[in-house]
């Protein structure tokens, strides 16, 4: 079982990392401002327009297996470093395989899509419980289990990512629903780019996540750029997409959820840009990363292997139990479902 470690978060623009020993240091201006031991790493985010790295840090990474990612200061990712490709050629070979095989491709993807649709459908019941049985909403997961149901009886690749399209608009029609603060309203999920926001702080945690995707997705010697429902596409990780699908009910969508209903982000959080994006400001994203962090850190017990893990190591544990399908060791993925 891996050691659940921590991801270093650096949002402070005009700093640069540099290594000490076996330590990050984290610099502005000629002066240390935060010193941590690689080790203690598994991860670092750096989320800025102006925040460098110098080479000795970059090898000492990938020499630790430490995943370097760089993004825009909110979540956009752009490059990350790694070393040489590590993990056993013979699962990467099993993984190219089986996303040349139209069947084997369209098993996996049902299983991330039905449990994606079953998550969000717990999400909605709880949240109906907590409305005093809101009509709408237990009408809404109806509906995504009926679209489970129908993903786990498709063998076509297109007719489950129609499914899925369907599911997220069902869900996301009534996600305003679940907000219970002034002053944030969300009628759809718009993306690229956000422009409200609900939408900038789901796009910012789904950031996030799939930075922990690929990390674990790399730990266990898979290909993250090679998925099997996400099509592939040059500088796109579409097996970290694939991966996070069970999970952004669960932990994004809870998370952002959380911060607003306890209202730990105000509006005076967010910017809006000339061309109308909403944005995070550099005080909200560290709240935000401080209950992701925190959050990493419960126990639940994992339903498939019946033991007792923190959230944050749940994407490798999903990881790793995709690299046993894909080798053929179990009979299918057994995806992530939230009870």
């Amino acid at each position: 079982m891996k050691v659940h470690l921590n991801t270093l978060f650096v949002t402070r623009e005009n700093t640069y990392l540099a290594r000490d020993g076996m330590t990050v240091d984290v610099r502005q201006e000629g002066k240390s401002l935060l010193r941590v031991p690689l080790h203690n790493l598994d991860g670092i985010v750096a989320l800025g327009w102006d925040i460098g790295a110098s080479n000795q840090l970059m090898a000492a990474c990938a020499e630790a297996g430490v995943t370097l990612s760089f993004c825009s200061p909110f979540g956009k990712f752009m490059a990350a470093v790694r070393g040489f490709a590590t993990g056993n050629i013979l699962l990467r070979r099993a993984q190219y395989r089986v996303a040349d095989t139209p069947a084997a491709t369209a098993k996996l993807s049902a299983a991330f899509v039905s449990a994606k649709l079953a998550n969000c459908r717990t999400v909605l019941l709880r949240a109906a419980r907590d409305h005093g049985e809101d009509e709408a909403l237990t009408v809404m997961a109806r509906r995504l289990r009926r679209g489970a149901e129908e993903v786990c009886a498709a063998a076509d690749g297109e007719v489950i990512r129609g499914i899925e399209g369907e599911g997220a608009a069902v869900y996301f029609s009534v996600f305003g629903k679940l907000l219970q603060t002034d002053g944030f309203g969300f009628r759809e999920r718009v993306r690229r780019p956000p422009t409200d926001p609900v939408n900038a702080l789901l796009s910012f945690a789904y950031a996030m996540l799939a930075h922990d995707c690929r990390s674990a997705l790399e730990s266990v010697g898979l290909d993250p750029q090679c998925g099997f429902l996400h099509r592939d596409r040059p500088g796109r990780a579409s097996l970290a997409l694939d991966l996070m699908e069970e999970f952004r009910p669960v932990l994004a969508d809870r998370a952002a959820l959380t911060v607003l209903n306890r209202r730990q982000l105000a509006l005076t959080d967010f910017t809006r840009r000339e061309t109308g994006a909403v944005e995070l400001t550099e005080a909200g994203r560290k709240v935000f990363l401080t209950h992701w962090q925190e959050r990493k850190q419960d126990e639940i017990t994992h339903p498939f292997l019946e033991e007792k893990i923190s959230v944050g190591l749940l994407p490798f544990v999903q990881a790793r139990l995709l690299a046993r399908a894909v080798r053929g060791d179990l009979d299918a993925y057994p995806a992530y479902l939230w009870r």
